[in-house]
């Protein structure tokens, strides 16, 4: 899908003078991209990744005086919009520049409601029990798989009409309205009125109780001795907020393990996978199906598995010290994909050009990914108490999103160094 949409997007940018001119001259040659589309790529990655970090970061403070579902609702419905003013854009004719400004545009507002969007239901799936979480994780997966299979498909029926991009951003208009259907459904269900009300229920039945007790201490020690030696055990008052930096440091272990998931995840997919070429379709329709089967087809689907993974078991623990440890020994994808047969290359050998080899390495490299990102999402929130749960599921998104920033930027040092 990312694929077909950029192609889309960077199709409409080119200099219809420029081209009808180089045509001419080349006499229907392949023509070198413009400008804007050349730098396509670079600001789109730009206007997503900085806008997804900030608001990410916000939200961990602004979720405290803005209700969740103001952030949750309002967010999906101008995602939705902008969605169906991009589809009506399709068919509205657009010199290449404000074309482009009007793209990133749209890109930078996706991506700010997108992280709020992101960052109110992580902490929302905080408030629930732990295997809660890895659903939120596994829907990401299961719609990345959706958008590979829809881009095979397109390639396979030749779909390259205007009227197959309407198709895409309208089906993503249809996607939200289920989605606010389904959250404006959620508050009726009695499972989740317990756990949203949990905290502030068992504030107000514990304090009812501790009065009744004061009463008849009062009653029965008229000095007041029992009551001075009694012990009062602390409890959370549901109108103090949770300190940020306290949450932090109860789950820096879960919040940075995330973070670095996604920094090597983003590290090279799909900015050095997309770019493998094969060595057994050259010639054939392989060829043409490689990197959209390969690549963005079996990462979103051993991703899923992954991230479905955590719903049946959920190894290593909590508190393990193995789990930082798998975390860590992620970085070695790194090097592996980047000795695969990347074309152009200038500098490392193709150590790994056989596709086998390409294919074993996504494998492991997106299951990995999906279960250790989805086990990280979902331990974290249990790693604070009950009241600071949502505030918990806020901060680890955010360090999801500052994983894929960091990812998109060392990308670039990563392609440079093949």
């Amino acid at each position: 899908m990312r694929l077909l949409l950029l192609q889309y997007f960077i199709g409409r940018l080119a200099d219809p003078e420029e081209t009808s001119h180089l045509w001419n001259q080349t006499g229907g040659a392949a023509m070198p991209p413009s400008y804007l589309q050349s730098m396509f790529d670079n600001f789109m990655t730009l206007c997503a990744m900085v806008p997804l970090l900030i608001f990410t970061c916000l939200n961990s403070f602004i979720h405290q005086r803005i209700p969740q579902q103001i952030r949750i609702s309002g967010s999906l419905v101008a995602i939705g919009l902008v969605f169906l003013i991009t589809a009506i854009m399709v068919k509205v004719p657009m010199e290449p520049l404000p074309f482009f400004v009007f793209t990133m545009i749209s890109i930078v507002f996706i991506n700010s409601f997108g992280a709020i969007l992101q960052s109110s239901l992580f902490g929302l799936a905080g408030l629930l029990p732990a295997s809660y979480t890895a659903p939120i994780m596994s829907g990401q997966g299961l719609a990345g798989t959706f958008a590979a299979l829809a881009m095979i498909f397109s390639i396979a029926i030749g779909a390259q009409q205007p009227e197959s991009f309407i198709g895409y951003f309208t089906t993503a208009c249809v996607a939200i309205v289920l989605a606010i259907f389904s959250y404006i459904l959620l508050p009726r269900m009695d499972f989740f009125r317990y756990y949203s009300m949990k905290d502030k229920t068992e504030y107000h039945v514990y304090n009812a109780e501790l009065e009744t007790k004061r009463d008849l201490i009062k009653k029965d020690e008229p000095n007041g001795m029992e009551q001075n030696n009694s012990k009062i055990i602390p409890i959370h008052n549901p109108d103090e907020k949770p300190s940020v930096i306290a949450i932090f440091k109860k789950l820096w272990v879960m919040a940075l393990s995330v973070c670095f998931v996604f920094t090597v995840t983003i590290g090279v997919f799909p900015s050095i996978t997309a770019k493998v070429s094969t060595v057994l379709g050259e010639g054939n329709r392989w060829g043409l199906y490689f990197i959209p089967v390969s690549c963005f087809l079996l990462f979103n689907v051993f991703d899923w598995t992954g991230r479905s993974l955590t719903a049946l078991f959920t190894w290593p623990g909590k508190d393990s010290c193995l789990l930082p440890v798998l975390v860590a020994l992620r970085v070695i994808f790194i090097p592996l994909f980047m000795l695969c047969n990347v074309q152009p290359r200038d500098y490392l050998p193709a150590v790994f050009s056989h596709d086998a080899w390409y294919i074993v390495f996504m494998i492991f490299f997106s299951v990995s990914n999906g279960y250790l990102a989805s086990l990280c999402m979902c331990f974290g929130p249990k790693k604070v108490l009950a009241h600071e749960a949502e505030t918990a599921g806020a901060v680890m998104a955010f360090f999801l999103s500052l994983g894929l920033a960091l990812g998109a930027a060392v990308s670039f040092l990563f392609r440079i160094l093949i």
